[in-house]
């Protein structure tokens, strides 16, 4: 495809001062973990269900820790020691612990709780690994829509009227369903249990719902043809919990950005960047693609003005990404298709946007977000607003292409919308197939200079923030001009220093793992 000219060693430094701005991070934060990293531990090691209060068990472990102010050590060795000592399995103690007929402690003998929450771990790890085995037996054997993959979004609340809704769009076209959660999941500090039926704006991200789901899919691709890709959301306070249960039940997708839940849901970052780093590890292992969320930054400040932001942004998550172990493959970097329409060249600066992100990116599955913050309710317009994004991304070779719906700006989109931006997004695919081969870039042109003057302005960005470092950066609302602290937000009561003698047996195991799969 047609390059824009852009300086090599540019970019390389603004990545490496991204790879110094995350290594920053990631040194800063190793020393704690979190009351989700934990449970996600628990859940991990066969911990499920709730008790007769609907309260989650491993919620219930861990806040009992907590109690017995032993959390610090690491909840696996723990609960492995109560299951040595009283010859029960892990679902078994956590029920035992609810029930209020088990006090944990720390293990009579370390290393014997060691090895035993080592051997849990590695079943545990067998059994994501063979559901990545699976997903990708599956792949070779059904085949997979070609890129950009379509992906559409589901929503009733009701996890059998999505699966319905899940199956015909497929049926349609789409290569990716996600399951968009229910509003104000991400600040719940507890995972809901069993399949659910009254979420809002969305449908409840739980293990059994994550299971309908995988079925439905399985079941619809072997009828269509082609393997289809399931998508839900990582972030939150439980970002690492829903991790471990999408690894569990092959979830191909997961949103999973590094900052979003700092600004946009006011979550404390330092929770934050803890919670991301385990997550992304269980999602690096478990084969998952990961969606960030630079796309919303330019729904709070301008998509023209703050361009600049989303690369920077990108290349910190890039960062995040490599330290957790996910491969470039798996990194689902995202931008958008959101300047104004009645800005004079727009099409020319999203073109631009689009192309630097591939070349700067050139192995990553960008992830390209539709128009929805100038949608008007002109369902005329909008669809050429859709259209406009749809050329871009195929002119561009996207890898992962949200379909923009003209019907934005008025309701959830029923079956019949997502239709028609189907056919939208196929008819642009197929007609402008081979587009990008047979173009190129004026030298020195609008497109062109438009690329470096915000390659420019994102290496600058990034060595200001390598000065001050990102928690500062992010305290001066250097990203979406939205400010917070790191004191600040939710979630900070949940982060714990560890001990010296803390032990996760999957930090090694998965960290050791992921990457030998790719």
């Amino acid at each position: 495809m047609s390059q824009l000219h852009l300086d090599p060693a540019q970019i390389e430094r603004a990545r490496e001062s991204a790879r110094r701005i995350a290594r920053q991070v990631f040194d800063q934060m190793s020393p704690y973990t979190t009351t989700t990293v934990e449970r996600a531990t628990l859940r991990l090691l066969g911990i499920d269900g709730v008790d007769t209060n609907d309260v989650p068990l491993p919620n219930r472990v861990i806040s009992h820790l907590q109690e017995q102010g032993i959390l610090q050590h690491g909840a696996a060795t723990m609960v492995a020691a109560a299951m040595n000592e009283r010859g029960c399995s892990a679902q078994q103690v956590a029920q035992a612990v609810a029930d209020g007929a088990l006090t944990l402690g720390r293990a009579k003998d370390e290393a014997a709780a060691r090895r035993s929450a080592q051997a849990l771990a590695e079943a545990a790890c067998q059994r994501i690994a063979a559901q990545r085995a699976l997903r990708e037996e599956r792949i070779k054997t059904l085949g997979e829509g070609p890129t950009p993959w379509l992906y559409l979004i589901v929503a009733t609340g009701n996890i059998h009227e999505d699966v319905i809704q899940a199956r015909a769009a497929a049926e349609q076209g789409a290569d990716i369903i996600a399951v968009i959660r229910s509003t104000g999941q991400s600040l719940l500090d507890y995972v809901p249990f069993g399949a659910t039926t009254e979420g809002f704006g969305g449908t409840y991200a739980t293990q059994e719902n994550f299971r309908l789901m995988r079925a439905a899919l399985d079941e619809v691709g072997a009828k269509v043809g082609r393997y289809i890709r399931l998508t839900n959301y990582c972030s939150g306070l439980c970002m690492p919990e829903i991790a471990a249960m999408g690894a569990m039940e092959r979830l191909d997708v997961m949103l999973n950005d590094s900052m979003y839940g700092i600004i946009f849901r006011d979550i404390n970052m330092q929770r934050t960047f803890i919670d991301q780093f385990f997550s992304r590890m269980v999602n690096a292992f478990a084969g998952v693609i990961i969606n960030t969320g630079e796309d919303n930054y330019l729904t709070t400040a301008d998509a023209y003005e703050a361009a600049h932001t989303v690369l920077a942004s990108q290349l910190i998550n890039e960062q995040f990404a490599v330290l957790s172990g996910l491969t470039p493959d798996q990194m689902g970097l995202g931008h958008a298709f959101e300047i104004h329409p009645e800005l004079e060249n727009g099409f020319l600066w999203e073109l631009a946007h689009a192309q630097l992100a591939r070349q700067v990116f050139p192995d990553a599955t960008l992830k390209y977000m539709p128009p929805t913050k100038h949608m008007t309710g002109n369902i005329f317009k909008g669809q050429v607003q859709n259209t406009l994004f749809n050329v871009v991304s195929s002119v561009t070779q996207q890898n992962i292409h949200l379909l923009g719906m003209m019907t934005e700006a008025i309701h959830t989109p029923f079956i019949q919308d997502r239709f028609l931006a189907i056919q939208n997004a196929r008819y642009v695919f197929g007609t402008m197939k081979d587009l990008h081969s047979e173009i190129e870039f004026k030298r020195g042109g609008q497109i062109e200079q438009r690329a470096q003057a915000v390659l420019l302005d994102a290496e600058q960005m990034l060595a200001t923030i390598e000065a001050i470092g990102l928690p500062a950066a992010i305290s001066q609302a250097m990203f979406a001009e939205i400010a917070r602290t790191p004191s600040g937000g939710k979630g900070l009561d949940g982060v714990i220093e560890k001990s010296d003698d803390y032990y996760n047996p999957f930090l090694s195991l998965m960290l050791a793992g992921g990457a030998s799969h790719a």
